[in-house]
Formats: C-alpha cells, sequence, structure tokens
C-alpha cells in the first residue's frame, strides 16, 4: 500500500493562495518560523553533506521520516520496496519475475542509474543489483533521503538519476528494543528484532537482526511460480561515537545470507517440454566507517569509508552462473562557512568490480578517483544559490564533468527550487535483461560510450495550517543510452542507441491535516520517449505510464492505533516485446491498513493489500510462449503478480519510554 503519498496538487495553488489574507513580510516570516517551532523535531538531511534542515537546502530533499517508515513495515517488514514506492515519481520496477527482482526508477529514468546508499555509503555497491532492493529490512531505520534529477555532482557515476540514502536510527538516552512478527496469506514470514542502547557516556550502539521466508506459490496454476521462494536472514550492529566539540564517528557491519528460487516447479515444464528452474544464492558482506572533526576556525574535517563484497551463484535452467562483486570507496573532504557563504571540497576514491568464474570475458573493474566542490551563497534573506561539481578519472570511460546548480527562494509560506545538472553513468553487462537472463547468451561488450544526462526540475511549494501543496516540473535528455538488441536467434549484444531518451512530467500533491487526520492525493505524470529500433521514429518508453494517482487517508493516536485506507491508480503502458498485447490495461489498486495498542508496548496489526485482486495473469500468461533472444522466459512486469494479499501480526517494544 502507500500510505502518506506525495505531489498531488487538485486545484490550483495560486488561485488556492489568492484566497489567504495578505501579510506584511516581516508577518510571514514570523509565522513560518512560529509553524516550524511547532512541528517539533527539526529534519537534517545528510544526503547533501551540509547538515541542514530540509526546509533550508537549495537542493530538493524529499525525506520520508520515521512515522512513515513505521507505517510501512506493517505493510512489508522484509524490505524496503514499499517504502520507497510512496514517493511521488519513484516507481518499484519488477525487473526479474522469476526471482521477484526490482529496481527504483526516478521520474522515468531505468532503474540502474539510482544511487543506493546506507548512511551516505555504498554498503549494497556502487551498482546495487535489483535483488539487493528486496534484501534490505527497513527496521533500523530513522529516514529515507531522496534527491532526484542528475546527482553525479554530489555521488559519481552511480548517481545520474537519483540518490536515495537510508539513514539509520540513533540511540536515544535510555536502552530500547523492538520485535516484530508477521505473517501473510501467501505463506511468507517475517521476524524482526531491534535493540539499542548507551554503552558508555560517549559511545552507544545497536544491532539489527531478522529472518524472512516465502514458498513457491503458483496463483494460476500454469507451473510457474509468481511468487518466488526465499530465505534469508541478515544482521548490523552499528557503534555511535559522540566526542567533545562536535567531533563523531559512526561504523557498521553488515551480513546477507539469501536463497532465492522461481521458475518451473517440480513436474512442471515450460512450452518447450523442458523444466526451467532459476534460482539464485547471495552472501552479502560490509563495512562502514562515517566520521567528522571539527578543524580549528577553518571549518569541519569529513571522512567516509567502506568495503563491500557479494558473491552470488545463479542458476538459469541447466546454466549455473558463480561470480563476485565487490565495492571499495573512500571519501575526505573539508566544509566551513565564511558570513553568508558555505563550501565544501573533497576527494574520492572508488573501485568496482566484477569477476565471473563461469563467464570472464565479462569481468571488469572499474577505478574512479574524483575531486569535488561545492559553494553555497545567500544572497538575501529568503534567497540562496547552491553549485557543486564534480570531476572523476574513470579508468575505463576517462574524464567526466558533472555540475550542477540549484536555487532556493523562501517567500513567506511558498517554497521555490530550481535546478539543473548532468551526470553520467558507467555501463556495465547488467542491464535489467542481464540480471532476468544471465550472460550466456550476451556477446562480448564492445566499445560502448559512457551514458549522460541533463536534467532539470522547477518545484513550487506552499504550507500553511493543516493545508500542505506542492507542483514539480522535471525534465531530463539522456544519450549513448545502452539497450539490448538481438542479433541472431539466441545471441544478444548491448549497443549505445543513437539520439536522446528525453523524459518531461510532473509531479503534483495536495495534503490536508485535521486533528489525527491526514488526507493525501497525489498524481505524476510522466512523458517519455526513445529512439524506435524498428524504425527512424520514436516510440513511449515501455513500462512508464503515462499516468499514476493516489488518494490516502490516515487515522492515527500514538496511543491507541491507525487505520487507513487507500486508492491508488496505475495508467497503460507501452510493452516492449511481449507476444500478447502491445499496451497494458490501466488498473486500480486497494488496500487498507489497521493498528491496535493492546498495551503499552504491545501492538497488533493487519494490512490488507490489493483487495481488489488485481493480477497481470488474469490478463495474460507470465510465461512466453517461446524463449526469448536474450534468455527470459517471462514477459514483463506491468501488474502486481501476487494478487490480494493479507498480512498480519504482532509488534512489541520495550524500552526507551514505551
Amino acid at each position: 500500500m502507500r500510505f502518506s503519498s506525495r505531489h498531488l496538487l487538485l486545484f490550483p495553488i495560486m488561485a488556492f493562495a489568492a484566497s489567504w489574507p495578505s501579510l506584511s513580510c516581516a508577518q510571514e516570516v514570523e509565522e513560518v518560523e512560529a509553524a516550524e517551532e511547532e512541528e517539533g523535531e527539526e529534519i537534517i538531511v545528510q544526503a547533501t553533506r551540509t547538515g541542514r534542515r530540509v526546509q533550508d537546502e537549495p537542493v530538493r530533499v524529499e525525506v520520508i521520516n520515521r512515522e512513515e517508515i513505521e507505517e510501512k513495515i506493517l505493510m512489508r517488514p522484509g524490505n524496503i520496496a514499499m517504502i520507497l514506492s510512496e514517493t511521488g515519481g519513484l516507481r518499484v520496477q519488477v525487473t526479474s519475475p522469476a526471482l521477484g527482482a526490482a529496481n527504483i526508477r526516478v521520474q522515468g529514468m531505468e532503474g540502474r542509474y539510482t544511487q543506493l546508499l546506507a548512511d551516505g555509503l555504498p554498503l549494497y555497491g556502487g551498482q546495487a543489483s535489483s535483488l539487493g532492493l528486496l534484501q534490505i529490512p527497513p527496521t533500523d531505520l530513522g529516514q529515507v533521503e531522496v534527491i532526484k534529477g542528475a546527482a553525479s555532482a554530489l555521488y559519481g557515476p552511480s548517481a545520474l538519476g537519483g540518490v536515495i540514502n537510508l539513514v539509520s536510527r540513533r540511540p536515544g538516552a535510555e536502552p530500547e528494543g523492538e520485535v516484530l512478527l508477521n505473517a501473510t496469506t501467501r505463506d511468507g514470514q517475517d521476524a524482526t528484532a531491534y535493540v539499542a542502547a548507551p554503552l558508555t557516556g560517549t559511545v552507544s550502539g545497536s544491532v539489527t537482526g531478522g529472518y524472512h521466508q516465502q514458498s513457491r506459490q503458483d496463483i494460476d496454476d500454469d507451473g510457474w511460480a509468481d511468487i518466488p521462494a526465499y530465505d534469508r536472514w541478515t544482521v548490523r550492529p552499528r557503534l555511535f561515537w559522540e566526542g567533545p566539540d562536535g567531533a563523531s564517528a559512526f561504523m557498521t557491519v553488515g551480513a546477507m545470507s539469501e536463497e532465492r528460487v522461481g521458475g518451473t516447479l517440480p513436474g512442471r515444464t515450460t512450452p518447450a517440454g523442458e523444466s526451467f528452474v532459476q534460482a539464485q544464492e547471495t552472501d552479502r558482506l560490509d563495512a562502514g566507517l562515517v566520521a567528522q572533526k571539527p578543524v580549528g576556525t577553518i571549518g569541519t574535517a569529513h571522512f567516509r569509508a567502506s568495503a563491500m563484497t557479494q558473491d552470488h551463484l545463479h542458476r538459469f535452467g541447466s546454466v549455473v552462473e558463480d561470480d563476485q562483486h565487490g565495492t571499495l570507496f573512500a571519501e575526505a573532504s573539508l566544509a566551513g562557512a565564511a558570513g553568508s557563504t558555505s563550501w565544501v571540497g573533497g576527494v574520492a576514491y572508488q573501485v568496482d568490480s566484477f569477476r565471473s568464474e563461469t563467464f570472464p570475458l565479462f569481468d571488469y573493474t572499474y577505478r574512479v578517483p574524483g575531486v569535488f566542490g561545492q559553494l553555497e551563497q545567500e544572497l538575501g534573506i529568503d534567497l540562496t544559490l547552491a553549485g557543486s561539481a564534480r570531476v572523476d578519472f574513470h579508468s575505463a570511460y576517462g574524464t567526466q564533468f558533472s555540475p550542477r546548480l540549484s536555487l532556493l527562494y523562501r517567500p513567506g509560506f511558498w517554497t521555490i527550487r530550481a535546478s539543473g545538472g548532468r551526470g553520467f553513468y558507467a555501463p556495465t553487462p547488467f542491464v535489467e535483461e542481464i540480471e532476468a537472463a544471465g550472460l550466456s547468451r550476451l556477446e562480448p561488450l564492445g566499445e560502448l560510450r559512457a551514458e549522460t544526462a541533463r536534467t532539470a526540475a522547477l518545484d513550487v511549494g506552499y504550507a500553511r495550517g493543516p493545508i500542505e501543496a506542492n507542483v514539480t516540473l522535471f525534465a531530463s535528455n539522456v544519450t549513448n543510452s545502452v539497450r539490448l538488441d538481438p542479433i541472431r536467434a539466441e545471441r544478444v549484444q548491448l549497443v549505445n542507441v543513437p539520439g536522446e531518451t528525453r523524459i518531461r512530467g510532473s509531479e503534483l500533491l495536495l495534503r490536508y491535516r485535521w486533528d489525527a487526520f491526514v488526507v493525501t492525493g497525489s498524481y505524476v505524470y510522466v512523458d517519455a520517449s526513445e529512439p524506435d529500433p524498428g524504425s527512424s521514429g520514436r516510440r513511449t518508453v515501455p513500462l512508464t505510464p503515462k499516468h499514476t494517482a493516489g488518494l490516502v487517508a490516515m487515522w492515527e493516536d500514538h496511543d491507541k492505533g491507525r487505520i487507513g485506507l487507500e486508492v491508488y491508480y496505475t495508467g497503460e503502458q507501452s510493452l516492449d516485446d511481449n507476444p500478447y498485447r502491445t499496451r497494458s490495461p490501466s488498473y486500480f489498486e486497494l488496500g487498507f491498513l489497521g493498528e491496535i495498542a493492546v498495551r503499552e508496548n504491545l501492538r497488533l496489526f493487519v494490512n490488507a493489500e490489493n483487495i481488489l485482486g488485481i493480477r497481470q495473469t488474469e490478463y495474460d500468461p507470465l510465461i512466453r510462449p517461446a524463449r526469448a533472444p536474450d534468455g527470459r522466459w517471462t514477459v514483463d512486469v506491468w501488474a502486481p503478480t501476487d494478487g490480494f494479499v493479507l498480512n498480519g501480526g504482532v509488534r512489541l517494544r520495550f524500552g526507551g519510554g514505551h
């Protein structure tokens, strides 16, 4: 379900604002400051390195706070996909129906362009795999920060489409813990636990662990699993140190192991008359460090470092692929301010590697040293201009320059942001189709060029009293986009597409708060086109609905519980290489969430997902009549594949004032 959906405007903002009495500038500033004080704890963002309040950032950062995260945990405790699908302009796209893998598309751009970070570190890899999204439990998240558009100026080549930064919960002054047990009507189970406590006067720590299980489900009884089976455990300890004069350090280690199985069920076959089991075993280990220390009157020194190794054992029918991904990252920077000017400058170094025991011709090691800088200037009491730039010296794709310019104007209750930037992405063999089908049918990579994009956005927001409204206009042009092309019956190759992929769109929001009730409406429009591989013209980018909308109502009382209802609409989508249809039908999803506080530390919850039972296999089969040239046995996913699902469980909290 998509509770707390963002970005809707049901009537023109200007007309709405005109209905309010006029105020002097001084009165407006005083009322805005008073309203911010009433909101309680300030939201500080980390994704831009400045450590400022979200409303003071010239770069637009959308924040999903802990309260919203808790709602999504009740819906899907096993991964973060539900949390991210709530934010306007983000779309969770299934990339491998056999394994359930999915990535995040930002404002219509390919999912591989989205950089996924944890506390500013690439703990899930410089180019996180689609399954990585489904292997991250949300239990210990404090907030999620989203930057849309080319963010290579901030985070290098993996952030062409945007950045999603998962910020961990910080331990409080008292020991606290939480246990959640969940079960679904599709035979899935989740058990997660979180414990945090101060250890000394300056050191605190937390540990998060989880076990998640799902059995294979063939809902339409065609012999192919619509829901893959998996068995996964995760553990992540963290240490936090707060020193004198603003010095601090954060350290973490994470481990995850998963076995996932899909494809044909035992005794069943594909239309070719053969069994085709698709499976993947994953073992990941990572470690990270974030530290800062004031340096006299100059500013504050910051240091980040991480390492990640991930072993995969894939099975695609009779083909077994054994490989390993690795990422090493280090960054040092110095930040300071003088009067109305603030600045950040630093150096970074990242290594991304891939080694295949089965197909070593696809091995690569990308070494990318870089230098970056960011300068912000307050031009007036309500006006701030920010510029950032980065130069990366990529070992395979040469020197790349990535600038970004942002403007913030805050007159009274209005917030206006404008930004534009350029970024690049270093191609790898792992486009969506290859992640779903493996490397066995892929030709050796030729002389590919780096994918580049120019993005721009204009954002206008208004907040006063119980009303919040926002409209965003965005655009991007992607050049040298990499595409998988068939060259004969069972062989494919990666090529740079001539011409541009053009994306234009808007996000709209209206939210109304009344005591314990919150009503949110959203609408997103995306017009995306790309060169047509079959002609000299253009076509709509597949799997990109032009229209999506949602309406959400939520009642919440911290001492009693919460009740929520949502309706979500997904419009028609263009489909590529689908033997059953060229366009998908539109559909609605309906959901309900309820939680009741039985005791102060004990809560029961139930969540009904997709009550209308919308399922892609009610329209067409998921499995193809014949295997595709790239090796896939399934069509692309354009609607839910699991139908109606009911889940429920219990949440126990202790300590920390509970």
